[in-house]
């Protein structure tokens, strides 16, 4: 086993070896106060506002993906392996990148300070190659906010300039780039600091479970759009970090004809496809969790594993009877999803050990699924609530019904009363679901909060368990759910 005493990416056509980084650096911190680059602007500091924005490269089946990534948030240690591009590299050979152009002759900035995220969000969408439209444009660049130019312009820079295939330095050169990353790729063990505070990225499996046996005190890191937070907002001292993004068994996506298999480094950017297959309300879902930023750094295993009860994800895969792989030592076991939640920031997970995967099965063909997620922003926002629902039905009959919620309680939690109230009842009889309605209140005591109120979340909830009854009876024509516009009116999803 080779251990790597430094962390090594490419930046700026170089590739920069660093042997002192701390476990909490982050690499805005790095770029401006080390490297001077302050293109890269520090805004809301916690991964909503987009300003940090830049680019990081990383191999993919042998091609190099550029994506989106607050750099506000990002670990220093997490870049290993990758190229970094931010806006102060983008001009080249005199001139601005075809987006920056775009941006001047649009007039898509004024005071500029959320311009160089902008630029950066677009290089990425730039890099995506093949020609867009406006709504994929909105959602690219939902991670990003505007005060002052407001984002039409913004917009039509998108689309002035994403039109195909990209041609600028960073397509010419691809080749070059392709084969630096491969080389870095060296399959090692970083660990950089001391028994008593470092970085750590071990490669593989083993290597995690034998480091986090003798560091059980340490905090296990996937995207850190979380953690990132504890860090900037919450100003902890995490002087042990072991981040579990270099290991390539844990972003491994499996499809199979049962179900998926998903890593839990993965990404949602990585799974995003795979999980979206399963539902079309998934993959609604999937697009308003974080922004594009967030989604190409958080990790399905980690927002699992940090027990949120308002994390989009968990509600769904538990309906879904998805179950948790664990992993402690040399010791594994797996255990349904809902049962990994105890209490509030309470999980059944002991020292050492860690989420290896999560197994998610298909829908029957006799199941109906929905979801929906309820925010005060339609971009970017935290859930009030998030309901998920589940029902198999045979000859006109519920057989079987998974409800679940998440911001209804301290856990995401299933509706068992609720869903013991439907069992057996025709599907179509809306008099028959007013039972399971009522019980609601049996299952859940929601709380106030700054997000909604308890009346709020029990009436919603109530009418969220109403909706997905009325869709899976076929009383509407195609799901009720907006999820835009276009030419000024209102886009639905059949």
């Amino acid at each position: 086993m080779t251990i790597r005493s430094s962390i090594r990416f490419r930046y700026r056509g170089e590739t920069v070896e660093l042997s002192n980084v701390g476990p909490m650096d982050t690499l805005l911190d790095w770029l401006r106060l080390d490297r001077g680059a302050m293109g890269t602007k520090e805004g809301c500091g916690e991964g909503d506002c987009g300003a940090c924005t830049l680019a990081i490269g990383s191999l993919r089946d042998g091609h190099i993906v550029y994506e989106p990534v607050n750099a506000c948030i990002q670990l220093l240690g997490m870049v290993d392996g990758k190229e970094i591009i931010t806006v102060d590299d983008l001009a080249w050979g005199g001139k601005l990148h075809p987006v920056q152009s775009a941006m001047v002759d649009t007039h898509g900035s004024q005071c500029g300070f959320c311009t160089p995220g902008f630029v950066m969000s677009l290089f990425t969408l730039y890099h995506q190659g093949g020609p867009v439209d406006r709504r994929t444009v909105n959602d690219h660049i939902a991670g990003n906010l505007c005060r002052c130019t407001g984002y039409r312009p913004i917009a039509d820079a998108a689309l002035a300039t994403c039109l195909g295939q990209p041609n600028d330095a960073w397509s010419a050169r691809v080749g070059e780039a392709t084969s630096h990353l491969a080389d870095l790729d060296d399959d090692a063990d970083v660990f950089v600091g001391s028994d008593a505070v470092f970085f750590a990225a071990p490669a593989s499996e083993d290597a995690l479970a034998a480091l986090y046996l003798r560091h059980p005190d340490a905090t296990l890191v996937g995207g850190a759009t979380d953690v990132g937070l504890w860090i900037t907002k919450q100003l902890h001292t995490l002087p042990k970090i072991i981040h579990t993004g270099r290991i390539k068994s844990l972003h491994r996506v499996a499809e199979g004809v049962d179900g998926l298999t998903i890593g839990a480094a993965a990404t949602y950017a990585e799974a995003e496809s795979a999980l979206g297959g399963i539902d079309p309300d998934i993959a609604e879902m999937l697009r308003r969790l974080g922004s594009k930023q967030v989604r190409a750094s958080g990790t399905v295993g980690g927002n699992i594993a940090n027990g949120s009860p308002i994390g989009d994800s968990p509600p769904v895969l538990i309906v879904l009877d998805a179950r948790l792989h664990l992993r402690r030592g040399d010791t594994e076991r797996d255990i349904a999803l809902e049962d990994f939640f105890i209490d509030y920031g309470k999980q059944d997970r002991s020292a050492s050990e860690f989420v290896v995967r999560i197994s998610v099965p298909r829908l029957a063909d006799d199941q109906v699924f929905r979801c929906y997620k309820i925010s005060k922003r339609f971009d970017q926002d935290i859930s009030a609530l998030l309901g998920a629902f589940r029902f198999t039905v045979k000859g006109g009959k519920i057989r079987d019904a998974r409800i679940a919620y998440g911001g209804m309680a301290a856990i995401p939690k299933r509706a068992l009363a609720a869903e013991s109230a439907l069992q057996g009842i025709r599907l179509k009889d809306s008099n028959a679901w007013q039972k399971a309605l009522a019980a609601l209140q049996q299952d859940f005591q929601p709380i106030d909060d700054m997000r909604a109120s308890a009346r709020y979340r029990m009436e919603t909830a109530k009418a969220l368990l109403t909706k997905a009854l009325i869709e899976a009876a076929g009383e509407v024509s195609n799901r009720t759910r907006v999820v835009g516009t276009r030419g000024g009116e209102l886009e639905s999803v059949a």
